[in-house]
Protein backbone atom coordinates (compact mmCIF):
# COMPACT_ATOMS: atom_id res chain seq x y z
CA UNK A 1 0.00 0.00 0.00
CA UNK A 2 1.48 3.57 -0.86
CA UNK A 3 1.96 5.92 1.52
CA UNK A 4 -0.69 8.06 2.52
CA UNK A 5 0.39 11.30 4.61
CA UNK A 6 -3.18 11.64 5.59
CA UNK A 7 -3.65 8.36 6.93
CA UNK A 8 -0.81 6.94 7.90
CA UNK A 9 0.99 10.40 9.40
CA UNK A 10 3.37 9.60 12.66
CA UNK A 11 2.09 10.11 16.32
CA UNK A 12 3.44 13.56 17.70
CA UNK A 13 5.35 13.50 20.79
CA UNK A 14 4.49 17.11 22.86
CA UNK A 15 4.30 18.71 25.92
CA UNK A 16 0.95 17.25 26.83
CA UNK A 17 -2.01 20.29 26.66
CA UNK A 18 0.51 23.06 25.81
CA UNK A 19 -0.39 25.58 23.94
CA UNK A 20 2.01 26.37 20.80
CA UNK A 21 0.09 29.70 20.30
CA UNK A 22 0.76 31.45 23.58
CA UNK A 23 4.07 33.80 23.99
CA UNK A 24 7.03 32.19 24.74
CA UNK A 25 10.50 31.13 22.91
CA UNK A 26 11.26 28.07 20.91
CA UNK A 27 14.13 26.67 20.49
CA UNK A 28 13.53 24.78 16.77
CA UNK A 29 15.66 22.47 15.03
CA UNK A 30 14.88 21.23 11.40
CA UNK A 31 16.68 18.61 9.49
CA UNK A 32 16.94 17.57 5.74
CA UNK A 33 15.63 14.91 4.03
CA UNK A 34 17.69 11.98 4.77
CA UNK A 35 19.78 14.11 6.39
CA UNK A 36 21.68 15.52 3.36
CA UNK A 37 24.17 18.20 3.27
CA UNK A 38 22.29 20.99 1.18
CA UNK A 39 23.21 24.00 2.73
CA UNK A 40 26.92 23.99 2.44
CA UNK A 41 30.03 23.23 4.56
CA UNK A 42 31.57 23.64 7.79
CA UNK A 43 35.47 24.49 7.06
CA UNK A 44 37.62 25.87 10.00
CA UNK A 45 34.84 26.13 12.38
CA UNK A 46 32.72 27.92 10.55
CA UNK A 47 29.92 27.66 8.24
CA UNK A 48 30.13 28.83 4.63
CA UNK A 49 26.87 28.66 3.14
CA UNK A 50 25.81 27.92 -0.56
CA UNK A 51 23.00 29.20 -2.58
CA UNK A 52 20.33 27.16 -1.31
CA UNK A 53 21.76 28.16 2.53
CA UNK A 54 20.82 31.71 1.64
CA UNK A 55 17.97 31.13 0.67
CA UNK A 56 17.06 29.50 4.05
CA UNK A 57 18.52 32.21 5.71
CA UNK A 58 16.74 34.70 4.07
CA UNK A 59 13.01 32.67 4.37
CA UNK A 60 14.01 32.64 8.18
CA UNK A 61 14.63 36.49 8.48
CA UNK A 62 11.49 36.75 6.41
CA UNK A 63 9.30 34.96 9.01
CA UNK A 64 8.55 38.07 11.07
CA UNK A 65 6.85 39.57 7.33
CA UNK A 66 4.42 36.87 7.60
CA UNK A 67 3.40 36.56 11.46
CA UNK A 68 3.57 39.58 13.17
CA UNK A 69 3.83 37.77 16.25
CA UNK A 70 7.17 36.58 15.95
CA UNK A 71 10.26 37.47 17.13
CA UNK A 72 13.72 36.27 15.89
CA UNK A 73 16.32 35.25 18.36
CA UNK A 74 19.97 33.64 17.41
CA UNK A 75 19.90 31.22 14.05
CA UNK A 76 22.52 29.03 12.77
CA UNK A 77 22.51 27.00 9.25
CA UNK A 78 24.37 24.09 9.14
CA UNK A 79 25.21 21.43 6.22
CA UNK A 80 21.80 19.55 6.83
CA UNK A 81 19.87 21.10 9.18
CA UNK A 82 19.01 24.66 11.13
CA UNK A 83 18.81 25.39 14.78
CA UNK A 84 16.99 28.57 15.63
CA UNK A 85 14.96 30.66 18.82
CA UNK A 86 11.39 31.70 17.81
CA UNK A 87 9.61 34.15 20.30
CA UNK A 88 6.03 34.30 20.19
CA UNK A 89 5.09 37.35 21.34
CA UNK A 90 0.76 38.29 20.47
CA UNK A 91 1.88 41.91 20.29
CA UNK A 92 0.93 43.40 16.83
CA UNK A 93 -1.61 43.13 14.21
CA UNK A 94 -3.09 39.63 13.19
CA UNK A 95 -0.59 38.35 10.96
CA UNK A 96 -0.39 38.37 7.27
CA UNK A 97 -1.23 35.82 4.71
CA UNK A 98 1.27 32.88 5.17
CA UNK A 99 3.54 31.82 2.45
CA UNK A 100 0.93 29.82 0.10
CA UNK A 101 2.99 27.35 -1.70
CA UNK A 102 2.88 23.70 -0.83
CA UNK A 103 5.25 22.28 1.07
CA UNK A 104 8.60 19.53 0.90
CA UNK A 105 5.87 16.66 -0.04
CA UNK A 106 3.54 19.09 -2.70
CA UNK A 107 1.13 19.31 -0.09
CA UNK A 108 0.36 22.40 1.97
CA UNK A 109 0.84 22.88 5.56
CA UNK A 110 -2.06 21.32 7.83
CA UNK A 111 -3.01 20.87 11.28
CA UNK A 112 -1.51 23.17 12.79
CA UNK A 113 -3.33 25.60 15.19
CA UNK A 114 -3.30 29.50 13.32
CA UNK A 115 -0.24 31.39 15.01
CA UNK A 116 1.44 28.21 16.72
CA UNK A 117 5.05 26.69 16.48
CA UNK A 118 3.83 24.45 14.02
CA UNK A 119 2.47 26.82 11.24
CA UNK A 120 5.36 29.35 11.70
CA UNK A 121 7.74 25.97 10.70
CA UNK A 122 5.54 24.63 8.40
CA UNK A 123 5.17 27.70 6.47
CA UNK A 124 9.02 28.47 6.63
CA UNK A 125 9.72 24.99 5.40
CA UNK A 126 7.41 25.25 2.41
CA UNK A 127 8.56 28.54 1.24
CA UNK A 128 12.30 27.07 1.63
CA UNK A 129 11.42 24.18 -0.50
CA UNK A 130 9.67 26.20 -3.38
CA UNK A 131 12.39 28.34 -3.73
CA UNK A 132 15.18 25.95 -3.10
CA UNK A 133 13.70 23.49 -5.61
CA UNK A 134 12.48 26.40 -8.20
CA UNK A 135 16.54 27.46 -8.27
CA UNK A 136 17.68 23.36 -8.35
CA UNK A 137 14.94 22.32 -11.43
CA UNK A 138 13.41 20.05 -9.70
CA UNK A 139 9.94 20.73 -8.68
CA UNK A 140 8.29 18.42 -5.94
CA UNK A 141 11.52 17.31 -4.20
CA UNK A 142 11.87 16.96 -0.37
CA UNK A 143 14.03 19.17 0.68
CA UNK A 144 13.20 18.87 5.01
CA UNK A 145 12.04 15.83 7.10
CA UNK A 146 8.75 15.85 7.84
CA UNK A 147 9.07 16.73 11.87
CA UNK A 148 10.93 19.18 13.80
CA UNK A 149 12.25 19.46 17.06
CA UNK A 150 11.31 22.03 19.46
CA UNK A 151 11.63 22.80 22.97
CA UNK A 152 10.19 25.55 24.99
CA UNK A 153 12.95 27.84 26.58
CA UNK A 154 12.03 27.77 30.10
CA UNK A 155 14.10 30.72 32.01
CA UNK A 156 17.22 32.88 31.13
CA UNK A 157 19.39 30.12 32.06
CA UNK A 158 18.24 28.08 29.49
CA UNK A 159 18.34 30.80 26.76
CA UNK A 160 21.78 31.22 27.06
CA UNK A 161 22.89 28.18 26.84
CA UNK A 162 20.64 27.51 23.99
CA UNK A 163 22.01 30.49 22.42
CA UNK A 164 25.80 29.76 22.73
CA UNK A 165 24.86 26.00 21.24
CA UNK A 166 23.52 27.77 18.34
CA UNK A 167 26.16 30.51 17.90
CA UNK A 168 28.82 27.55 18.57
CA UNK A 169 27.57 24.55 16.23
CA UNK A 170 29.52 25.18 13.72
CA UNK A 171 32.80 25.13 15.70
CA UNK A 172 31.31 21.83 17.41
CA UNK A 173 30.32 20.33 14.35
CA UNK A 174 32.87 17.67 14.64
CA UNK A 175 30.72 16.29 17.47
CA UNK A 176 27.61 17.19 16.06
CA UNK A 177 24.74 13.99 16.14
CA UNK A 178 24.00 15.33 12.97
CA UNK A 179 27.13 14.93 11.20
CA UNK A 180 27.70 11.20 9.89
CA UNK A 181 31.46 11.50 10.16
CA UNK A 182 31.50 13.35 13.67
CA UNK A 183 34.34 12.26 15.93
CA UNK A 184 32.65 12.65 18.91
CA UNK A 185 29.63 13.06 21.22
CA UNK A 186 28.68 16.55 22.10
CA UNK A 187 26.88 16.38 26.17
CA UNK A 188 24.92 19.26 25.06
CA UNK A 189 23.25 17.14 22.36
CA UNK A 190 21.51 14.89 24.94
CA UNK A 191 20.46 18.29 26.59
CA UNK A 192 18.84 19.45 23.63
CA UNK A 193 17.59 16.57 21.92
CA UNK A 194 16.10 14.00 24.08
CA UNK A 195 12.51 13.29 23.71
CA UNK A 196 10.87 13.57 27.40
CA UNK A 197 7.99 15.03 29.32
CA UNK A 198 9.97 18.17 30.01
CA UNK A 199 9.37 20.36 26.56
CA UNK A 200 11.99 18.51 24.07
CA UNK A 201 9.56 17.39 21.43
CA UNK A 202 9.56 15.50 18.00
CA UNK A 203 7.14 16.99 15.89
CA UNK A 204 5.47 16.40 12.85
CA UNK A 205 4.84 19.03 10.45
Amino acid sequence: MRYDPYRHHRRSIRLKGYDYTQAGMYFITICTYERTWLFGEVSGGEMRVNAFGEIVQRCWAEIPQHFAHVALDAFVVMPNHVHGILVLTHDGEEERPVWSVPNDEGLFPRGARPRSVGAIVGSFKSATARRINELRGAPGAPVWQRNYYERIIRDEHELDRIRRYIVENPLRWHLDRENPWRTGIDPEDASWFQATGHGTNFRER
